[in-house]
């Protein structure tokens, strides 16, 4: 491994896990890592937002089962990283980012951007740190990426200082010249000289403290544990209720695929085990895009008829009434890599500690892989029914005709539904217009939906495209988004451009954040801060060197859809304006 510089050093232990991508808004603090991680062949996507950087990173963890990485520099570099980082962590995604930092001599004496980052940092990841030599800086980022990805995943922060990154003579030069002891003609010249040469020698030359920085990482990383032989019991506890049950209810949650490199053979458990399932956040089109064993409508209800259901990944959050929607005397199971959500809210019957995807083969492999549940039939029968009679009632409430130069917003998505192709990665950003699109659109298989999770995060369009694009060259890349949410991250066209990426924007604009404008209208007669403009994203897309497309006309849904996958096939980023009319469908969902 060379030993030039950090940034060498970086970019090497890099490609030698395989990474591919690195995320990053340049800075000064940070170059020699850019650099170095494209000499050795790692794709260097540089976007307009650090925000952006963290999303990007985050979207090829969730979708490779390997860290994502992101640099970004020093000071308000970082912080601008902050809500990204969270969601990353309460999404349970692997991310590494790197952040830099004055050098080492300066900090705390007023550099530029100098500020406490490890204070922000240490509450929303994994582990934080900073690195002092340029032998730590391996072990570290080698234990970094081990950390991010064990246990429950999660992101973990490096602070770099710049006197790491560049070669010693560099730093060297730096040194003696900001000190002005270059040629000291005092002792006290001399004395400085021979203090900062010092201090050079210990950051460049000073022994590997690999087995010290393992000690640190390990006071505060979670125990890992792989269920050593106790989940196997539990599995075949789990097995005899699955046996038993009349009316089973399958739940998979987003941790069932994290670090998942092959979601097909977790798919083909699920399918074997053959249980009515619900998916979702990432588990959504785990299944393609027209299981018959995959339901989507009337999870409530179906929880509450059950007499046993199933939780795997997906803790009892509000999204599951905090355990209450599901009924009191079913029989509970929950798997999940935290101890803690497995028990959060809701202690079920039979808690299994452990990856959920890895729960869920062993438990196929336990029974069989039989597909004989004839014994269901009539359960499934009656959860078929409550589906058809949902999809059915959409199809017919985006016949209504919206008002003159308006489209329904309903009839946009069932037509979409129509013409994703059959690569096409979905990724939402938004309220009212990107929930309304999660009851009409199937993700095409695994790995294919990205949301932000459980945090809610609008602003997270343009860095989880970007990721998308990244990994999934060739595929259709659909980006939805409500027009509140869009100017978060609309600039990264300009990304799209520069890096050849095509991803198709489709903004849902009705001119409101029409989420909460509903209900706060209509609880607090008001709508104070809720009002847009119907302004011309497709202009907007235009300025950074994309293509636009304006619908305003309902007869042209098709039309419009056909020439911006026309125009994304030929290499060309697009956003299509919807211009969507008032809709009353998501009436009273909203979630505080």
């Amino acid at each position: 491994m060379s030993r030039e510089n950090g940034g060498a050093v970086i970019g090497d232990i890099l490609s030698a896990r395989g990474i591919e991508h690195l995320f990053t808004l340049c800075g000064g603090h940070i170059s020699p890592i850019l650099v170095e991680a494209k000499a050795r062949g790692i794709r260097v996507v540089d976007v307009r937002d650090e925000v952006t950087s963290v999303f990007a990173a985050d979207a090829v963890a969730r979708m490779t089962g390997k860290p994502g990485v992101a640099a970004v520099t020093a000071g308000p570099g970082v912080t601008n990283t902050v809500t990204a980082v969270k969601n990353a962590q309460m999404a349970q995604s692997p991310v590494l980012i790197f952040g830099g930092a004055t050098a080492t001599v300066l900090k705390g004496r007023g550099s530029l951007q100098d500020i406490d980052q490890l204070s922000l940092m240490r509450p929303i990841t994994k582990w934080a740190t900073s690195v002092k030599t340029l032998a730590s800086l391996g072990p570290t980022v080698e234990r970094a990426l081990d950390v991010a990805a064990g246990g429950v995943p999660g992101p973990v922060f490096i602070e770099v200082p710049v006197d790491l990154l560049y070669r010693e003579e560099v730093v060297r030069e730096w040194y003696l010249k900001e000190a002005g002891v270059e040629n000291p003609k005092n002792l006290t010249g001399k004395a400085l000289q021979l203090y900062l040469r010092g201090h050079l020698y210990r950051q460049f030359h000073a022994p590997s403290i690999g087995t010290e920085i393992q000690n640190a990482v390990e006071e505060v990383m979670p125990r890992l544990r792989n269920g050593g032989g106790g989940h196997i019991v539990k599995v075949g506890q789990v097995a005899n209720e699955v046996r038993s049950a009349q009316r089973p209810v399958l739940v998979i949650g987003s941790q069932a695929l994290v670090n998942l490199r092959e979601p097909e053979a977790l798919a083909s458990a699920v399918e074997s085990l053959g249980m009515p399932t619900y998916l979702g956040g990432m588990a959504r089109g785990l299944l393609g895009a027209g299981s018959k064993i995959q339901f989507r409508h009337k999870r409530s209800k179906a929880l509450k008829e059950a007499d046993l259901v199933i939780v795997c990944g997906f803790p009892f959050d509000f999204r599951l009434g905090y355990g209450r929607s599901i009924g009191s005397k079913v029989k509970l199971v929950a798997a999940n890599l935290s101890p803690t959500e497995l028990k959060k809210n809701r202690r079920p019957d039979i808690s299994v500690e452990l990856h959920p995807g890895r729960f869920l083969q062993d438990l196929a492999a336990t029974l069989g892989g039989t597909d004989d549940h004839d014994r269901w039939g009539s359960w499934f029968d009656s959860l078929r029914e409550r589906e058809t009679a949902r999809d059915a009632e959409i199809v017919e409430q985006a016949k209504a005709a919206p008002e003159p130069g308006r489209v329904n917003p309903l009839d946009f998505f069932v037509k979409l539904e129509n013409h994703l192709g059959n690569d096409a990665v979905l990724v939402v950003d938004g309220g009212d217009f990107v929930a309304t699109a999660s009851y009409i659109l199937r993700p095409r298989g695994p790995l294919r939906w990205l949301d932000p999770g459980v945090f809610g995060t609008l602003g997270v369009g343009g860095g989880f495209a970007t990721g998308a694009a990244a990994v999934h060259p060739k595929s259709e890349v659909w980006l939805i988004y409500g027009d509140g949410s869009s100017a978060y991250s609309l600039a990264e066209f300009d990304t799209y451009v520069r890096h050849g990426m095509a991803p198709i924007a489709v903004i849902g604009t009705d001119a409101e954040w029409a989420q909460i404008a509903r209900e706060q209208t209509q609880i607090l007669g008001d709508d104070v801060g809720c009002i847009l403009r119907r302004t011309s994203y497709e202009e907007v897309a235009k300025g950074y060197g994309g293509e636009g497309l304006l619908l305003d006309d309902p007869a042209k849904i098709e039309e419009t859809i056909a020439r911006a996958k026309e125009l994304s096939a030929a290499g060309k980023p697009v956003c299509i304006n919807v211009q969507i009319g008032r809709s009353e469908f998501r009436k009273g969902s909203i979630s505080m």
